[in-house]
C-alpha cells in the first residue's frame, strides 16, 4: 500500500482524527477566502500614446504584470468618420506587446481620440454616417481582435449631448461582447467652478446615459488648473497652477458618483507636469502662461541643473520654481529665502519679496508635476470609494518609475 494511500486509511479509521482534520481544513477556508477578496487589487490601464510608441510600448512590457489594460492612444478620426491608425500594428515592438499581454491576460483596448467638435456633432447627429462610423469601429476591433474599444471624442458640443449617447447605445449593441469603455472630462462641482453658478449648465456628456451604455469609464482628472475658484483661493499664498489637486479630485469622484456606478469609474492620473511662467506682481501671483508640458526625467534634470530643491504643494504634487538660465532675474538666486518659505517654492518666493519691495513685476518659472507620491495619493481614494482602479496618462519610459511599486 502506498504512503498516501495508508495515511487516508488511519485518518478513516480514527473519527476523532478525521473529524479534527475536517474542521481545521474548514476553519483555514474560512478565514483564507476573506483575507483574499478584502486583498483584491484594483484595476490598472495605461495609455501608450503614438508620439512615443517604442518608449511606451517597452515600458509597458517591463512591468507588464503590473498592468490588467492597455490603452494604445493610436487612433484619430478623419471629419467624415473614417478611423486613421497613427501606428503600423505590425512593427515588432507592438506584435512584442500583444504577445505578452496575451501571455498575461492583459486586456488590449485601443483609444479613438477625436477632438473636432463640429465634425463629430456632423457625424453623429446623421443616421447614415453614425452607422457608418460604428460599423469602421468595429471592423477594426475585429481585424486586430481586440477585447475592446475606448472611445475619447471631445470639445463637442453641447447640442450633440444626445447623439453622442445613441452613439454609445448602438456602437455597445454593435460590438457584442467586447467591452466598450469611455473617457470623460473631470467636472468641478458648480459651486467650486462659478462664483455665480449658471441656471442651466450645458455638458456635452449625459454622465447617466454613459453609465448605461459604458462597461466602464475614465475620468480625466488631471490638467485642473485654475478650474477651482474655492481651491485657487485657499491656496493663494503660492503660485497655483496644479495638474490634480487631491483635494479637487476627490470633489471630481464624489460628483461623479452621483450618476455612475463607483465599479464603472477608472480613475485617470497622470505622469507628467507642465512649466509656468508666472509674472509676479505686488503682494501676488498674477499670471500664469504655460511654456510647455514636460516629464518626470527631464524635471529631476532641470532640478539638478539649477539646483533646485524639490517641494510638495498642499495638493499633494511635486514643485520646483527657479529663474531660468537666460533670466535677467536670476541674480535674485544669491538672496536668502524669506521665511517660511515651503520647499520648492524658493525662487518664487524671493520673486514676490522683489516685486513688492521694489513695485515692480517679475517673472518666474515654476514646474508642478504628477510623481509617485502624487499618484499614490489618488490611488488611497480609489480605494476609499471604492472605484475600479486607475487609467494612467501616460507611460512612455519618462514616467516616475516609483509609480510601478504602487501597483
Amino acid at each position: 500500500m502506498s504512503s498516501r494511500a495508508s495515511m487516508l486509511n488511519m485518518i478513516l479509521k480514527q473519527p476523532s482524527l478525521f473529524l479534527n482534520f475536517y474542521v481545521g481544513i474548514m476553519l483555514l477556508g474560512f478565514f483564507l477566502v476573506p483575507a483574499v477578496a478584502q486583498g483584491a487589487s484594483k484595476d490598472v490601464g495605461v495609455w501608450i500614446p503614438w508620439w512615443t510608441e517604442e518608449a511606451g510600448v517597452e515600458s509597458a512590457i517591463d512591468n507588464i504584470r503590473d498592468i490588467d489594460i492597455i490603452y494604445p492612444f493610436v487612433f484619430e478620426v478623419n471629419s467624415d468618420g473614417s478611423l486613421k491608425n497613427r501606428v503600423n500594428f505590425k512593427d515588432n515592438h507592438w506584435e512584442e506587446l500583444f504577445d505578452e499581454a496575451d501571455d498575461e491576460r492583459v486586456d488590449v483596448i485601443p483609444t479613438i481620440a477625436w477632438f473636432d467638435g463640429q465634425a463629430i456633432h456632423n457625424v453623429l447627429s446623421d443616421k447614415k454616417k453614425r452607422k457608418s462610423h460604428i460599423d469602421e469601429i468595429v471592423k477594426m476591433v475585429k481585424k486586430y481582435r481586440f477585447d475592446g474599444v475606448n472611445i475619447d471624442y471631445e470639445s463637442k458640443l453641447g447640442e450633440t449631448i444626445d447623439y453622442y449617447s445613441d452613439f454609445l447605445e448602438e456602437l455597445e449593441d454593435a460590438l457584442g461582447r467586447k467591452d466598450l469603455t469611455c473617457t470623460i472630462e473631470a467636472r468641478t462641482p458648480p459651486d467650486s467652478r462659478w462664483k455665480e453658478v449658471p441656471e442651466v449648465i450645458q455638458y456635452a456628456n449625459d454622465y447617466r446615459e454613459m453609465n448605461k451604455h459604458c462597461d466602464w469609464v475614465e475620468i480625466m482628472a488631471y490638467d485642473q488648473q485654475r478650474a477651482d475658484l474655492k481651491l485657487n483661493e485657499e491656496r493663494r499664498g503660492v503660485p497655483y497652477m496644479p495638474v490634480a489637486d487631491t483635494d479637487w479630485v476627490e470633489k471630481v469622484i464624489k460628483l461623479a458618483l452621483e450618476d455612475i456606478d463607483e465599479d464603472k469609474i477608472m480613475l485617470g492620473v497622470a505622469t507628467y507636469g507642465r512649466a509656468w511662467d508666472v509674472t509676479v506682481a505686488p503682494e501676488w501671483y498674477r499670471d500664469y502662461k504655460q511654456v510647455s508640458a514636460i516629464n518626470h526625467t527631464r524635471i529631476l534634470e532641470v532640478a539638478e541643473k539649477y539646483n533646485s530643491p524639490i517641494g510638495r504643494t498642499e495638493g499633494g504634487e511635486a514643485v520646483i520654481s527657479y529663474f531660468p538660465e537666460d533670466s535677467p532675474w536670476k541674480i535674485f538666486n544669491a538672496l536668502p529665502t524669506p521665511k517660511g518659505t515651503p520647499k520648492g517654492f524658493e525662487a518664487a518666493a524671493k520673486a514676490l519679496m522683489v516685486a513688492t519691495y521694489a513695485n515692480i513685476e517679475i517673472p518666474v518659472r515654476v514646474i508642478i508635476w504628477s510623481d509617485a507620491e502624487a499618484i499614490d495619493e489618488k490611488i488611497d481614494l480609489v480605494d476609499k470609494y471604492d472605484l475600479r482602479g486607475v487609467a494612467v496618462f501616460k507611460v512612455d519610459g519618462e514616467e516616475d518609475s516609483k509609480m510601478w511599486k504602487l501597483f
